[in-house]
């Protein structure tokens, strides 16, 4: 079994955070590290980097939405708290995508699926979800390629 880049940075990570003490972090670096092991047993497989990325990128959406949550509830602590892990779930996400990046793709996929209409937006959206995933918000995304079809 090959280990992926990602999971050894996070294997690494866990590491470092346990040598330094550093609690807080370590405890966020454990949580993705244990949900990419409930993902591999669950499907009886080892994930690479890409289902790595998905992991990643589901957890950093799941925080983004709780965050939000604890926001509106008036919890500035526990919205702090997904603030903070978000940061940490960041250092091991690739770079943003610029919203430039995000329209030249979305544009790109339009005329490569000959989308024209909102029935087409599946197609774009499965030409664009492998080339941004971890790298744009896929609801942003899905938003603009609506204005764009609309």
């Amino acid at each position: 079994m090959s280990n992926t880049i990602l999971k050894e940075q996070l294997t690494a990570e866990m590491k470092a955070c346990m040598k330094a003490k550093n609690k807080e972090r370590l405890v966020v670096v454990r949580s993705l590290l244990a949900a990419i092991k409930q993902v591999e047993i669950d499907n009886q497989t080892t994930v690479d980097d890409a289902g790595v990325l998905v992991i990643i990128d589901k957890a950093m959406k799941q925080r983004r939405d709780s965050h939000q949550q604890f926001l509106d509830a008036d919890r500035p602590d526990l919205a702090e708290q997904e603030a903070y892990e978000m940061s940490v779930i960041q250092d091991f996400m690739p770079e943003a995508l610029t919203e430039e990046e995000i329209n030249t793709l979305i544009d790109e996929a339009m005329a490569e699926s000959g989308a024209a209409t909102m029935q087409d937006m599946g197609k774009v959206m499965g030409l664009l979800k492998p080339k941004m995933q971890g790298r744009a918000d896929m609801s942003v995304v899905s938003k603009l390629i609506k204005a764009k079809l609309g």
